[in-house]
């Protein structure tokens, strides 16, 4: 990183998923290194048939893991189903009670399986036919900007910041937004208005004292925004509103879409809480 640095704001939330695709926690003082927030995407549903990673992206035949909270629980992960029925990770009969819920055989893994691929089912056709339709889907490979042994879609982080919040929120017809529709794990107080962080593409930002990080993509949006996050309605919104306003390359040589928040790689790890100072390089 350059000594010429700006304050871009400060960290305002830290959030995990310890089961990808399930609802977040909210999370303190935390670690962060080269694979991302400690507890973070460590677990996934390996569908059994197709042997792909189960994804909300796919949301007609996942978007029902966004109706479960994951939590970190000691050694293990504690999942809540919508009834309330609870289960942990080390349970023995973990994957026939989360196979009976789904209504498809899967599997509770800790390990990518090699070559993992999710589907990604193209949100504008999502729009167009809803969410029980068979749409196309495009075949992602997991983690493919991020080191091996976790189950995030792209890079080991996603930022948002407040700026690109408040945006939303105001250009929606509802006048608000959840930041947990974007599944971030870190949001970002910021000063300016609009999506500021789409500048932040190719540059470095510092959080607290030792954490570096080198954004490297601003963050296409799936169908994911746009569907039930456990008590948050489906709201379309979500997305169509980002398709209206902010649709950019991702990176250069990317075709537009709509983007909100960026992926960002682990340069120096380190400890980070709400409240840490965050620096930009000019």
């Amino acid at each position: 990183m350059t000594d010429a640095l700006e304050a871009a704001g400060a960290v305002a939330e830290l959030w995990r998923y310890p089961v990808k695709s399930m609802l977040g926690q909210q999370t303190a003082e935390v670690q962060v290194t080269e694979v991302g927030l400690a507890g973070d995407r460590r677990l996934a549903l390996i569908d059994l048939d197709s042997g792909k990673i189960a994804s909300a992206k796919a949301p007609r035949l996942w978007r029902d893991l966004l109706r479960c909270a994951a939590t970190r629980d000691g050694a293990g992960v504690r999942i809540v189903l919508p009834d309330g029925e609870t289960l942990l990770s080390t349970d023995p009969d973990v994957d026939e009670r989360l196979s009976k819920f789904i209504g498809r055989s899967v599997h509770l893994a800790d390990v990518p399986p090699e070559g993992a691929t999710l589907d990604r089912s193209r949100p504008d056709e999502v729009l167009r036919a809803g969410l029980d339709a068979e749409v196309g889907a495009d075949l992602v490979q997991v983690g493919s900007g991020s080191p091996a042994g976790t189950f995030v879609d792209f890079a080991p982080l996603h930022l948002i910041s407040t700026s690109t919040l408040d945006r939303i929120a105001e250009l929606s017809p509802r006048g608000t937004v959840e930041a947990r529709r974007y599944r971030p794990n870190v949001v970002i107080r910021t000063r300016g208005r609009g999506f500021v962080e789409n500048a932040w593409t190719g540059r470095e930002l510092r959080i607290g004292e030792s954490l570096r990080l080198k954004v490297i993509a601003s963050t296409p949006r799936c169908a994911v925004p746009t569907l039930e996050h456990g008590d948050s309605p489906r709201d379309v919104m979500a997305l169509r509103t980002l398709a209206e306003h902010n649709q950019i390359p991702a990176m250069p040589g990317f075709d537009p879409a709509p983007c909100a928040g960026v992926y960002a790689q682990v340069v120096a790890p380190g400890r980070i809480s709400p409240g840490d100072r965050v620096l930009v390089d000019l």
